[in-house]
């Protein structure tokens, strides 16, 4: 029997996937569960698995071509006498029907329950560990860590993953290697004054080299960005500005910076701290009514080398300490730029943050990204000259942000009062954030 591989929905929006790479060539034996090809999403490149047993008989999509989800890229035969079948099928362009696939709001609940990394859900330990084939437990792991365990010479199965739902990531296969883990490779601040608009993205991207005249195609990732950008014309949208002094912060960010904590991550948790006490800013708009998340998760938006921008997210950051949270932020860029974050590492912020600060900007508004009620953008920190109290001139350094919601949730009295308590936060109390 001859079976397709179709270019699967890897994510809630995804329409289309650009093949990366084929792990097998044509001819090879395949397992059911077994890696066959990587595939770039909207947002990351993951790995896709066989569903079934066979030999891969022929690839329909080469690598870097583009396919439509649900779209057949690669043909499996069961048996090898069947390949020259497969190949003729293949080459005179039948397909068979795509299987069934799930309606978008249960792929939304799969995916927040599963790594979309698979085809299909890979199996808890526990359920794995006792197949009834006899069979080792099917084994996840980042394209990076499978090609450093090949050449380090280490067994999959010998390793525990770290990764979300215990996925293997190359500094596993370092450590069972017996080395020291490559720390995430982040841009050097050092030669930075302290300024709260610093962040991991201190440089813009640089995008690709183009001959006036020419029309550059999207790519997959800028492809979603204009999706979600499109997607938010519907909604009704306000925007409220502020204007916060920043000695205190800059205080702050001076003394713990050699210890490893990042504006991005004192910002992050000013943002969810304040939130707590104004879950309506964090909340957003459903058709059935407003939706209060159990958790507030900051997404923050870093562009990307080759076009386009990703958001990846700070879980819980109400609840995680500002050096943890500094060391994870460290993290996600890093995996963000190499594509290998999970769907829910980039899809499940509840409040976003844009910074432009770095670049000199002194404040702009940011566009509301879809399923969320806010979003607050940060310009420059910079010395401005200001009354004091007792009716003398002075010079502080201030930032100006504008946050954007969503009108059918949150009103001006709500976001200017999330703006003061903001404030205040940072002016008078930013020492709190380090408890």
């Amino acid at each position: 029997m001859i079976h397709d591989i179709f270019m699967p929905a890897l994510s809630s929006t995804m329409t289309e996937g650009k093949i990366v790479s084929w792990v097998k060539s044509p001819g090879d034996k395949v397992s059911k569960g077994e890696t066959v090809v990587v595939v770039e999403s909207d947002k990351a490149d993951m790995d896709v698995e066989s569903f079934y047993d066979g030999y891969l008989a022929t690839i329909l999509v080469e690598a870097g071509q583009e396919a439509p989800v649900g779209d057949a890229i690669a043909l499996i035969a069961e048996t090898q006498e069947e390949i020259a079948q497969a190949k003729e099928k293949g080459s005179s362009g039948s397909q068979t029907s795509p299987e069934p696939t799930p309606p978008p709001q249960q792929e939304e609940e799969q995916s927040s329950k599963a790594p979309a990394t698979t085809a299909t859900a890979p199996e808890s330990p526990s359920a794995s560990s006792n197949s009834s084939n006899g069979k080792s437990n099917r084994i996840v792991a980042s394209p990076r860590a499978k090609k450093l365990a090949k050449q380090l010479g280490i067994s999959l199965n010998t390793v525990e993953g770290s990764g979300p739902y215990g996925r293997i990531v190359a500094e596993d296969i370092e450590k069972a290697a017996g080395k020291t883990p490559t720390p995430p490779a982040i841009p050097n601040q050092t030669s930075q004054p302290p300024q709260p608009t610093a962040t991991s993205t201190p440089t813009p991207a640089t995008p690709a080299p183009v001959t006036a005249g020419e029309t550059v195609p999207l790519n997959t990732l800028q492809k979603a960005v204009v999706q979600n950008m499109v997607a938010t014309l519907q909604v009704p949208t306000f925007h409220v500005g502020y204007t916060i002094t920043t000695d205190e912060l800059d205080k702050l960010y001076k003394k713990l910076k050699s210890k490893g904590v990042t504006i991005t991550a004192l910002l992050a948790k000013a943002v969810a701290v304040t939130l707590e006490k104004h879950p309506l800013v964090n909340a957003s708009y459903t058709d059935q009514g407003i939706r209060y998340p159990q958790s507030i998760n900051i997404a923050i938006a870093v562009a990307m080398p080759d076009g386009g921008l990703i958001t990846p997210v700070l879980q819980n950051a109400d609840k995680v300490d500002i050096y943890s949270l500094s060391r994870t932020w460290k993290d996600l860029v890093d995996r963000a730029r190499a594509k290998q974050l999970q769907p829910e590492e980039y899809n499940s912020g509840t409040f976003t943050l844009s910074n432009l600060g770095m670049f000199g900007v002194d404040r702009f508004d940011a566009i509301l990204p879809p399923g969320q009620g806010s979003i607050l953008a940060i310009g420059a920190s910079s010395p401005q000259v200001v009354a004091t109290p007792d009716g003398l001139l002075g010079v502080k350094r201030q930032m100006a942000v504008n946050i954007t919601c969503d009108h059918r949730v949150i009103y001006g009295s709500h976001a200017a009062a999330f703006l003061q308590e903001f404030a205040n936060l940072l002016e008078t109390d930013v020492q709190s954030l380090t408890m």
